[in-house]
């Protein structure tokens, strides 16, 4: 795979590619001192709202946690409508298999029993709960809101193929961050979206209630949602509370909630109210004392007994790690052939499994030229990019992996595609990938775009915001 990489506005040298036309005849207009303080102009406007990203384990000079500003780039990435009509189509098959997954794990096991998938795989996953063995859930849909982080790299044509590089499905975050950079692009350059037919988002926040209340187990039209969040210091915390306000709903904590009479109830100054539909941002392991971590203050005591028994909804459904865990990753493109009987539209990146011997032995002979991932990692820890890393980090991943195989997999380094960042010495190329954010409710359905994350390190291939990269605005151009 180590293929020239794939520019998303150049085809080659002096020829722009016919979507990006348009911008790029604008931004060669632009004086570099204009695009400057509109850099500084953002800057102090996302700093003013608090949009920033909480940083586990790293340290101000006084010992306090840091929270960063999440780089924001003025220069976006876009796509042509075709492209994401096919994308989209792509990712509404990949949900609609992954939810009809995690419903086979907890009733009947059909892929086991077919021999697609390993029972071991499933049963000795540290994401599957026992606990959910049975438990019906309104319309078998276990992941409501799904973030399918994409990527582009040069396939043999050497044009540019989209591969699925992870799926997650537990809590995604990240669309605060796609919201966010819109407004600012529009406040920046309005002039921008007259020129340009840019596909909106800003209908996010609606999508996302009426998938929540699509799933509500009460029959009044405005059942109650409440977004439950680990509290102001979490990482993503902001933006909790900003899809709760945006949606116009309460956002509570842990100790907000209580259980009677098989019911979920929150504490309001007018005495206590029902709740239909948590949006949960709190991981499986804290949501109930009784039965995961009895130590956990960040869930409500009895949640489960009221989820298992049809009386609240939980968004995403308790157990759905099981299946965006990167061990079951590799076997999505036959949940697709085995649930729906097709081919599966989006590609996955070939893929490496530490439990299978031969891999091991490639994975083991070849780490310096691949990227080696915990299956449980996340956020761009837990991994090793071989052709960016020292011969000693090396080694002392060869020895984990000979220590636990089953729990590595390896891919090889993609040649991400690259978009034009505005970077301090100018404009210079980034690599790149795509978080898109996929709806389940009643139906399967999307805002055109989605998260665009950038790594703004010259030759980095780590996108992720918890180790220095930025977000850029996705534009899907209309037809």
């Amino acid at each position: 795979m180590s293929r020239p990489m794939f520019d998303e506005m150049h085809a080659s040298a002096g020829d722009l590619r016919e979507h990006y036309r348009n911008y790029a005849r604008w931004l060669a207009e632009q004086p570099d001192d204009a695009m400057a303080a509109r850099r500084e102009e953002a800057e102090m406007i996302f700093r003013r709202v608090g949009i920033t990203f909480a940083v586990y384990g790293a340290k101000d000079e006084e010992g306090a946690g840091t929270e960063r500003l999440i780089p924001f780039d003025l220069i976006p990435r876009i796509i042509p409508a075709h492209e994401w009509h096919s994308m989209e189509e792509g990712l509404v098959q990949r949900v609609t298999a992954l939810n009809r997954f995690i419903h086979d794990v907890y009733h009947e096991q059909e892929i086991i029993k077919a021999g697609v998938i390993p029972a071991d795989q499933i049963f000795q996953n540290a994401q599957f709960r026992p606990e959910m063995m049975g438990v019906d859930v309104p319309h078998q849909i276990y992941s409501h809101i799904a973030g399918i982080d994409i990527v582009r790299a040069p396939n043999a044509d050497g044009e540019g193929e989209y591969y699925v590089l992870e799926d997650n499905l537990r809590v995604p975050s990240g669309v605060s961050y796609m919201l966010e950079d819109r407004k600012m692009m529009m406040r920046l350059f309005p002039e921008l979206f007259g020129e340009n037919r840019v596909a909106p988002v800003a209908h996010y926040p609606d999508l996302l209630l009426e998938t929540l209340r699509a799933v509500s187990p009460a029959t009044t039209a405005e059942p109650t949602v409440v977004v439950l969040t680990p509290g102001m210091y979490n990482s993503a915390y902001f933006e909790h509370a900003f899809l709760a306000q945006q949606m116009g709903v309460e956002l509570v904590e842990g100790q907000d909630l209580f259980v009677k009479d098989n019911f979920v109830y929150m504490r309001t100054t007018r005495g206590p109210k029902r709740v239909d539909v948590i949006y949960r941002r709190v991981d499986d392991d804290f949501l109930d004392p009784l039965v995961f971590r009895p130590t956990s203050t960040l869930g409500c005591a009895g949640l489960l007994g009221v989820y298992r028994s049809g009386n609240v909804s939980i968004c995403n459904g308790v157990g759905t790690g099981v299946a965006d865990d990167k061990s079951i990753y590799p076997y999505v493109p036959k949940m697709i052939e085995f649930y729906l009987g097709q081919k599966p539209i989006l590609s996955n990146v070939p893929t490496f499994m530490g439990r299978n011997p031969e891999d091991l032995k490639y994975m083991l002979a070849h780490m310096h030229e691949l990227v080696v991932k915990e299956v449980h990692g996340a956020g761009g820890y837990g991994m090793l990019v071989g052709p960016a890393s020292t011969k000693a980090e090396i080694e002392e991943f060869r020895q984990a992996v000979i220590a636990k195989p089953d729990g590595y997999i390896a891919q090889p380094t993609l040649s991400l595609s690259t978009c034009p960042t505005y970077v301090k010495s100018g404009v210079a190329p980034r690599h790149i990938d795509l978080r898109p954010f996929v709806l389940s409710g009643k139906e399967v359905q999307m805002v055109p775009g989605g998260l665009t994350r950038v790594a703004l390190k010259a030759g980095s291939l780590v996108v992720n915001s918890s180790q220095g990269g930025g977000t850029k605005d996705t534009w899907v151009l209309e037809d």
